[in-house]
């Protein structure tokens, strides 16, 4: 039986009186209440719903099977793109190498150190032993330029704020320097190795660090030893309360690049300061928010940018500061038909980062732009890291795909060889499954591609659980990757499909841009067209198909289940943004406006009120059989967003699918989530699914 007839019991949630009006529509808030995580009301209501949801997973026989299984495949050396840090002949100091490795069920990888790949790794920063659970996680890190210190940030139980400290490498201490109210900031080291730039927020209010308002961020340089009250304030803008900067110095030391943000709109602009000069003003470079611009690095005055300017898919472009007129600026590599993701420097070459049909191709062009060759990947699938610095004839490079575990490879520049450098091993054999790229037409006709990995042998009868997974905002690119969760969900006979929905950023800022504002009802006509699809094609029908996302991904399922409840068995929204009109008075949130629009305008409040998951929930309306979940504390997409829509759930379903919400404690968005608790939520979620969708688990194995 998927779950019994009997209409589940759900804790009462009290409504409150709060209607609010927009541009002169009421729309009642009756769980206003629950925006407060740390009320008592809240917090006995996150307890009750725990309760509910954890006595039906608890009663899910395969639930521990699955969690055995999950464990067992999880337990394998995951290693991450080894780099160098600092300038060895430069400072006359000796090579060192860094690199993260995990050593299978470790909650947190390992910061490793080495002085040439032959050598003995010696342990730099364990953060497994900076908490008893591992909800202490490594969140950045920053080498100096002699590979003396390295500058880290910490943070703790998913938060995104950080605590930045200076580690000696040689030594393994910490030094006394320690900084706080960290967000959305790196570091960045000046030459002289005597401090770093970083950005940083005012101290908000201890009570509401957590939900309060993210305004005026500030860039300051940090001088070793001196306490960070003292720190001096580099660029500031009182002007205007959105935006961010991150500082970058360049390679030969000479300039700080400043790359301002605003939200997660991808445009920015682009100040520098000389830092040969101690009373050197910042220089407006580019001063409108009219493109994106990626600084890459400079040869003296030339500096090289990565835009999308007049290139929706992306181009290298030179600009000489000393004529920094546009008419003077120079095209090095224009826009090709795949996007560019990505630019490096290497052996004196721009090393590209393309996707094609949202799979990696590399190439490398010279400094003026002529191409030198392709890189050969070693299949369809998804390449990442070719760090390093100019003079460097070797990089390192990490391998992906949906049933290939992230191999690295090491990367000769000079004669174009790869090497496996690390190869882990995982109890699975790849050759049992298959992966295929179809292309669908959405309702309006748009192509879109969508990834199915499935195990072989696969019998097209309709019948098959199928797990439809998306996300489609922010310029995100979803490309082929490695998942143990996905792998064990295959093992069960399940189809796992990964469409590339428009607001993504795979086919470059045109592709994004049909899939924000008041175009983001495209997005979730994509996925619904997906699902029809794979039904038509008898991959599934609507009674085995499940979907799921997180983030923007689980606004994209709450709006889908809300338009078509009707299509599928399932939903499994993850720490989504559910309450489309007021996303945006919670710490970050107003930066998702260049994507989603703001409620304070007109026209945007009708499109977002359009789809809002909270707000489209029609009573006596038999939904999905959905398991929400979310973090009590996190501070990107705050619970209260998971908690309103639960509550609206419950009250508008009619039906015995239960409508659940499992709330994690001790954890945010997701970002350094302590491997036990991932593991943890894999299994409920795969449980909720085996019980939902009746899938038939043999007795043994």
């Amino acid at each position: 039986m998927p779950h019994s007839n009997e209409p589940f019991v759900y804790p009462p949630t009290p409504q409150g009186s709060q209607v609010d009006v927009y541009h002169g529509v009421e729309v009642p808030d009756p769980y206003r209440w629950l925006e407060d995580p740390d009320s008592e009301e809240t917090q006995a209501w996150v307890e009750a719903q725990n309760q509910v949801t954890f006595q039906f997973l608890n009663q899910i026989a395969v639930r521990d099977r699955l969690q055995q299984r999950l464990t067992q495949l999880w337990d394998y050396e995951k290693y991450g793109i080894p780099f160098r840090g600092g300038d060895a002949q430069k400072y006359g100091v000796p090579e060192r190498y860094f690199y993260f490795k995990n050593d299978g069920l470790q909650n947190q990888s390992v910061l490793y150190t080495l002085t040439s790949l032959d050598a003995e790794p010696r342990v730099l920063l364990d953060p497994n032993k900076l908490s008893e659970d591992g909800t202490v996680a490594l969140s950045g890190l920053v080498i100096s330029e002699d590979a003396r210190l390295m500058a880290y940030g910490l943070s703790t139980s998913g938060s995104d704020w950080q605590a930045w400290q200076v580690r000696d490498i040689e030594t393994g201490q910490d030094l006394s320097d320690r900084l706080e109210w960290i967000k959305f900031s790196g570091a960045a080291w000046t030459h002289d190795n005597q401090g770093f730039f970083y950005s940083r927020y005012d101290e908000p209010n201890e009570a509401t660090k957590l939900e309060a308002i993210n305004y005026f961020q500030k860039l300051y340089y940090h001088h070793l030893g001196t306490p960070q009250a003292e720190d001096l304030l580099i660029y500031q803008r009182s002007d205007q309360p959105e935006w961010g900067f991150n500082g970058g110095v360049t390679e030969d030391g000479r300039y700080l690049i400043i790359s301002v943000w605003r939200g997660t709109d991808p445009k920015n602009l682009v100040f520098y300061k000389d830092l040969s000069d101690p009373n050197a003003a910042v220089v407006e470079l580019i001063s409108e928010f009219e493109a994106s611009y990626s600084f890459i690095d400079n040869e003296g005055s030339t500096f090289w940018f990565q835009t999308d300017l007049e290139a929706p898919r992306g181009r290298v472009i030179a600009i000489d500061i000393q004529a920094p007129d546009r008419e003077n600026w120079r095209e090095l590599i224009p826009q090709a038909v795949e996007t560019l993701e990505g630019v490096g420097l290497l052996n004196h070459q721009f090393v590209a980062s393309y996707l094609k049909d949202a799979r990696s191709q590399i190439k490398i062009f010279d400094l003026e732009g002529a191409f030198v060759r392709e890189v050969v990947l070693p299949g369809i699938g998804s390449a990442g890291g070719f760090g390093g610095r100019r003079e460097d004839t070797e990089t390192f490079y990490s391998f992906t795909s949906f049933t290939t575990p992230p191999t690295i490879y090491r990367y000769d520049m000079v004669n174009g060889e790869s090497s496996v450098f690390r190869q882990p091993t995982v109890a699975f054999n790849p050759d049992e499954y298959e992966t295929k790229q179809v292309f669908y037409a959405s309702k309006d006709g748009t192509q879109v591609p969508m990834f199915i990995t499935y195990k072989k042998g696969l019998q097209l009868d309709g019948n098959n659980p199928t797990y439809l997974y998306g996300y489609g905002g922010f310029n995100v690119s979803l490309t082929p990757s490695f998942s143990v969760s996905n792998l064990v969900w295959m093992e069960l006979g399940g189809v796992y499909a990964m469409p590339n929905l428009r607001g993504g950023g795979e086919y470059g800022e045109e592709w994004h841009q049909a899939g924000t504002k008041l175009n983001k009802q495209n997005v979730f006509d994509d996925f619904i067209a997906a699902a029809e699809w794979l039904i038509a094609n008898q991959y599934t029908a609507p009674s085995k198909l499940a979907i799921g996302g997180g983030s923007n991904g689980g606004l994209l399922v709450g709006a889908c289940m809300t338009q078509r409840p009707d299509l599928f068995a399932a939903a499994l929204p993850a720490v989504g943004v559910m309450d489309m009109l007021r996303f945006h008075k919670f710490t970050i949130g107003w930066a998702w406006t260049s994507d989603y629009g703001s409620p304070e305008e007109s026209e945007e409040f009708k499109a977002l009120y359009g789809y809002s998951p909270l707000h489209n929930l029609k009573p006596g309306t038999a939904y999905p059989a959905t398991l929400i979940t979310t973090a009590d504390h996190d501070d990107r997409v705050v619970p209260a967003h998971s908690f309103k829509f639960a509550a609206a759930l419950q009250a508008a379903h009619q039906g015995s699918a239960p409508v659940l919400i499992r709330i994690e404690t001790k954890a945010g968005h997701g970002a350094g989530k302590p491997t036990a608790k991932v593991i943890e939520e894999v299994s409920d979620r795969w449980a909720f699914l085996v019980q939902i969708l009746n899938i038939p688990i043999a007795a043994e194995g």
